[in-house]
């Protein structure tokens, strides 16, 4: 099961994810790295699916904003595009949740790029749990870092 959460409140950004690598119903490994900071720290990255595929797909988003000097969007659109389109690329089975200064994303291995409008963002099989949580604690007094903390641990 993997859970990745990100939270966007009063222009700050939180995003967390458990470390939880499973085959079918078996935990392999309970500590794995599944959030990336990547173009000097202003961009975090978090995935859900094939550890394999997501490798690959950090790979090639690093390469976009770099490409793009940063911009997220335009990055994760161009990610996408390639995705779409490549052959090797388009079997990969994982998603992305992306976040800068600018904008949290999910990036999609149907080539979709979505911005949440209320600027949460949960994927991986426990995403959906963790996103209510912090759906429920959003308009609370709480900082993202502790609602992101609450609801990975409700999820």
């Amino acid at each position: 099961m993997t859970t990745i959460l990100c939270v966007r409140k009063k222009n700050r950004v939180v995003m967390a994810g458990d470390g939880q690598v499973s085959m079918q119903n078996t935990i392999m490994k309970p500590s794995a790295r599944k959030l990336r900071n990547t173009f000097d720290g202003k961009v975090i990255a978090g995935f859900a699916g094939s550890t394999a595929d997501a490798f690959t797909l950090f790979e090639k988003f690093d390469e976009k904003l770099e490409q793009y000097n940063g911009k997220l969007l335009r990055s994760a659109v161009e990610l996408a595009k390639e995705w779409r389109t490549d052959k090797m690329l388009r079997n990969l089975e994982a998603l992305l949740a992306v976040s800068s200064a600018e904008a949290s994303l999910i990036i999609s291995g149907n080539g979709d790029v979505i911005e949440p409008d209320d600027g949460l963002i949960g994927i991986g099989s426990g995403g959906m749990y963790a996103l209510a949580a912090a759906r429920a604690l959003i308009d609370t007094n709480l900082n993202p870092r502790k609602i992101a903390e609450k609801s990975m641990k409700i999820a």
